[in-house]
């Protein structure tokens, strides 16, 4: 490749300014921005099939609980998309605790992805709702219901309620089962050890897990299976016309169930895949070179590859280079 089949970035132009006046070098705050966005896809789409099926009901649409199952695998594959590339695209913040457990997330960024991860799917709420604003006020008057008993109520579009004949003690032996089948399955999907299949379908296979979850199990509850999918809407609910009712709903010994039964239901998953297959394959082998990688994030990105014997000999010299216009031009030459 020459010079001329490269072309350089206008260094001078606004839209270079633009990306460097809006880029973040903090690349926590990064994956923060992107759990946040992915999470915000998730309710956007999934809950607004939960609203269209709601709000819908009297005009006899022929949406129903399949058309969310549905909805919901398509939003998780959508949300993985977006955000897998920077964050790994958990958009669960029981799946984050799963993967912090197995050392495949760094506990200092734990934090940072729940609030991300909670901060998207309350924001989400309030798109969702001022969307629907006026078919809301269509369907129940303008009074807002929680009880999904009631022909009106319309707080189950943005959190899970139980059916009548759930108890807590049901409940939370629901979210943790279903979460830990979910851990479980995402777990195989990006264990390189196993059929992993290619990155960039991993994406749809999670979300028709989702799906499947949400065939199988979604009578109790809903299949929630994600705290801030639950509690970020609830809590938009608090503050949108709904009131306490739908944290003191049943004495308020429902509302905590599909927060605290995910994070169970992870690290049950964890222990169950760990314990049945991810500690039963063979310790890896060492090759007799390995690549070592060094990154600059940013616009300004550099690259330095070594590869190196068993020994710790160098074998390579360093690869490249870059460029403060935004490329990179690599090498490899080997001693």
């Amino acid at each position: 490749m020459t010079d001329a089949d490269v072309a350089l970035p206008d260094r001078t132009g606004w839209r270079y300014k633009l990306a460097r006046t809006t880029h973040i070098s903090n690349p926590l705050l990064r994956e923060g921005l992107a759990e946040f966005l992915g999470s915000f896809i998730l309710i956007i789409f999934g809950n607004g099939a939960v609203a269209e099926v709601v709000l819908s009901a009297k005009t006899g649409a022929v949406n129903n609980f399949f058309s969310i199952n549905i909805a919901y695998g398509l939003a998780v594959a959508f949300g993985v998309y977006i955000a897998g590339g920077v964050s790994g695209g958990h958009l669960n913040p029981a799946v984050s605790l799963g993967m912090a457990v197995l050392g495949k997330l760094q506990w200092r960024k734990v934090g940072i992805y729940f609030l991300a991860q909670y901060l998207g799917c309350f924001v989400a709420s309030a798109v969702l709702y001022a969307i629907y604003a006026d078919a809301f006020y269509a369907h129940d008057g303008g009074y807002r219901i929680t009880n999904p008993a009631h022909p009106n109520a319309t707080a189950s579009i943005f959190a899970s309620y139980p059916q009548e004949h759930l108890t807590w003690g049901g409940g939370l032996v629901d979210q943790i089962f279903a979460t830990s089948f979910l851990m479980i399955g995402i777990l195989a999907l990006t264990d390189e050890r196993n059929t992993a299949p290619p990155k960039g379908v991993v994406p749809i296979l999670v979300g028709l897990l989702v799906t499947a979850i949400g065939l199988s199990y979604g009578y109790n509850c809903g299949f929630p299976v994600n705290p801030a999918r639950d509690l970020g809407p609830r809590l938009f609910t608090l503050v949108g016309g709904w009131g306490v009712e739908p944290f003191s709903f049943r004495n308020h010994n429902w509302f905590w169930i599909p927060v605290i039964g995910p994070h169970l239901g992870a690290l049950l998953g964890v222990a169950v895949y760990q314990l049945f297959v991810g500690n039963q394959w063979p310790p890896l082998q060492r090759s007799g070179i390995e690549l070592q990688v060094v990154r600059k994030n940013g616009l300004d990105e550099y690259e330095l590859v070594k590869a190196r014997d068993v020994r710790g000999s160098d074998l390579t010299v360093p690869v490249a280079i870059s460029t403060k216009d935004g490329t990179t031009q690599q090498l490899l030459e080997t001693r």
